[in-house]
């Protein structure tokens, strides 16, 4: 997450840079992709240019003044990316490289020179705007460059005035070009000794000029760990960490940006950002009215989190959380991705995963799941992974229908998907004790709303041995069938997906031993024994009656929609063997419907729940084909009528009554 977050600001990066070497100059206007004569035209004037370059390196004021306006003429050129491709053919860079330095003037000679600085200046500007294209920085690199624009990094040891400043600060935005994602140069930039100068800018008294410096630095440790410790070295901390207290939003947005790229996959130098004093004033840069320095101070203090749990705690003590919620509600999709992912990672420490749920945190997290954004819907749902862990948080995700997000949500990439399920099995974990209590006080008392919520997530999260507490006598049952007669048909289906899933539950195999393998010899009691009371030790309940309410809200929902009344009947039909209350009593004996099938074997020597009961429901199957088959068990024959041959070859399927099946 961290390293593709970085990638994107390079891009950020190169474009914010261009955007920054443009912005001061008076002229701008964009030059269409020339063709054909235009072309030529083009190519004809740059040719111009470079010859009075060539012609003109010497201190005669003519000399200055033709070669300043030549390199005024291929910068305001250089401004259009597409024309940028013709000025480097027509050989411009060798000649702006030449002016990088001061023409050749006698020793001793002090006098006032025309134009000291601006033609570098200008030679400066120039290659900043050619090096925004990849493929001509190395040409600019090759011919010279670096070593005179770091050379004029250390005019400022002479004397600092205006004209100084400003070729000093060409010359750092040149630098930041050249080594955009070129790992390489940002090498070169280290062997030419750049970096040294560069960090004493950045206490320079011109803002400009610790912009530029500073944004320099950002690149070069960018994903350059030679780098980074140079700079490091060279004692730079202290004065970023001042830096990002600056009421100047450039001049924060540049030094958080240089420590988030020094502190990226770095452990050691992360560490030493700490302990120079970095974290309150990051933290400060949360309420920044720039949101630049805003999405930068939230992914430095996700990598800050990354440490270990005691940064965590310390993030959340000096009151990260709220603005960091705040930024949630960001129309900015980048701000939100950020501060969900410094969440995230702060939600992984128990200290604090209440304390982000009770400020707010749940619910914004939740409606970032519907983003069309993969990142910025990854980190909500791993920020919400971390929430869940807190039973605390548990009644929360609930009341505010987090698990329905969670079952609804369509999410983008795998990674996302296994999060979500993760985060419901650690919600179904928790279902219990007084997580549950709290619950079912909550379907007792709170609005209507939030009990069909907490019925709803309870009849997916609970336990099987919890069903009848929570369905039967606490009324989750009444609230899930209120919801088949709404007037909502996504709460008629919610209520009837409820249903199925707490129904398969209850037919579930419970987690003991499995049935052990069928019997061999057939055992036949006969014919007396077929119904009979005597030494009975299990009763059937057979087409029994089920709650009015039940039945009630089918046959409303069946006018309402037929179609939903169809997947309805389906779940009623699963669910009534759980909830019969009542039935034709069927007595049968235990040992004999043992040797009959495995089904009955594992229904009453498995781990089936009708093993210990002594009334069991059989709500799907009639009278007189139940009674049919267990008449065959009991003697091993029965005549067949053909209006009845069909259900009792389902009913023998169902129970693996093979011989019955055959018959």
């Amino acid at each position: 997450m961290e390293l593709q977050r970085r990638e994107d600001q390079g891009l950020s990066e190169r474009k914010g840079q261009k955007r920054k070497l443009e912005e001061e100059t008076k002229e701008d206007h964009e030059i269409s992709v020339p063709t054909g004569d235009a072309r030529r035209a083009l190519l004809a004037e740059v040719t111009a240019q470079v010859n009075v370059l060539d012609s003109a390196f010497s201190w005669r004021e003519s000399d200055r003044a033709a070669a300043k306006r030549a390199t005024h003429v291929l910068a305001e050129l250089a401004k259009n990316e597409e024309v940028v491709n013709v000025i480097v053919e027509g050989g411009a860079v060798p000649a702006l490289v030449k002016h990088l330095q001061a023409p050749p003037c006698e020793d001793g000679d002090r006098s006032t020179k025309p134009f000291e600085h601006e033609v570098e200046k200008g030679s400066a500007f120039a290659l900043g705007l050619l090096a925004v294209k990849p493929e001509h920085q190395q040409l600019i690199v090759d011919s010279g460059a670096l070593s005179h624009l770091v050379n004029i990094l250390r005019r400022h040891k002479d004397n600092s005035t205006r004209a100084v400043n400003s070729v000093i600060r060409r010359a750092a935005d040149a630098i930041t070009n050249l080594a955009h994602e070129n790992s390489s140069i940002k090498t070169r930039v280290r062997m030419e000794g750049g970096i040294p100068p560069l960090v004493e800018l950045l206490e320079f008294t011109d803002t400009k000029v610790q912009r530029a410096a500073a944004g320099a630095l950002r690149t070069l440790a960018f994903k350059n760990d030679e780098n980074k410790n140079q700079i490091v070295e060279c004692n730079a901390l202290p004065t970023l960490i001042l830096m990002l207290r600056s009421e100047d939003a450039a001049i924060h947005y540049e030094a958080v940006g240089v420590i988030g790229n020094l502190v990226h996959s770095s452990p050691n130098i992360k560490k030493e950002v700490l302990a120079a004093g970095a974290l309150q004033p990051v933290i400060g840069l949360l309420t920044s009215c720039c949101s630049e320095s805003q999405r930068e101070a939230a992914l430095l203090l996700g990598q800050f989190a990354a440490t270990d749990s005691d940064c965590k705690v310390h993030i959340v003590q000096r009151g990260a959380v709220r603005p960091l919620i705040e930024m949630l509600h960001s129309p900015d999709v980048q701000l939100k991705e950020m501060s969900a992912f410094a969440l995230g990672r702060l939600a992984q420490d128990t200290h604090n995963q209440a304390g982000i749920a009770h400020i707010g945190g749940l619910l914004p997290l939740l409606k970032l799941l519907d983003s069309k954004n993969g990142s910025l819907q990854h980190n909500a749902a791993f920020a919400l992974y971390g929430l869940a862990d807190n039973e605390d948080n548990v009644s929360d995700f609930i009341r505010v229908g987090g698990v329905q997000r969670l079952q609804d949500g369509e999410f983008i990439v795998q990674a996302t998907k296994d999060c979500v399920s993760k985060t419901l099995k650690r919600l179904e974990e928790k279902i219990h004790g007084r997580v549950l209590n709290h619950l079912l006080y909550l379907m007792r008392v709170a609005e209507k709303p939030v009990q069909r919520l907490v019925a709803l997530a309870l009849a997916h999260l609970c336990s099987l041995n919890d069903q009848r507490t929570i369905f039967i006598d606490n009324n989750g049952l009444e609230l899930l069938l209120g919801l088949l007669g709404s007037t909502s048909p996504k709460q008629q289906l919610d209520g009837a997906v409820a249903l199925f899933k707490l129904a398969n539950k209850a037919m579930t195999l419970s987690p003991m031993d499995a049935a052990p393998p069928s019997p061999t010899p057939q055992v036949y009691l006969g014919e007396q024994y077929v119904n009979n009371a005597t030494l009975s030790d299990v009763t059937f309940l057979v087409e029994g009656c089920y709650v009015i309410c039940l039945l009630e809200a089918l046959i409303l929902a069946m006018e309402k929609h037929l179609v939903m009344g169809q997947k309805i009947a389906f779940v009623v039909i699963k669910i009534l063997s759980f909830f019969s209350l009542a039935g034709r009593r069927f007595y049968a004996h235990r040992i004999c419907l043992l040797a009959s099938s495995d089904a009955f074997r594992a229904m009453f020597d498995g781990g089936y729940r009708e093993k210990d009961a002594r009334d069991i429901a059989i709500p799907n199957i009639r009278w007189e084909v139940f009674e049919l088959m267990m008449r065959f068990i009991y003697t091993g024959s029965v005549d067949v009528m053909l209006d009845i041959a069909q259900d009792l070859l389902r009913a023998a399927d169902q129970y693996l009554l093979e011989g019955l099946k055959r018959l």
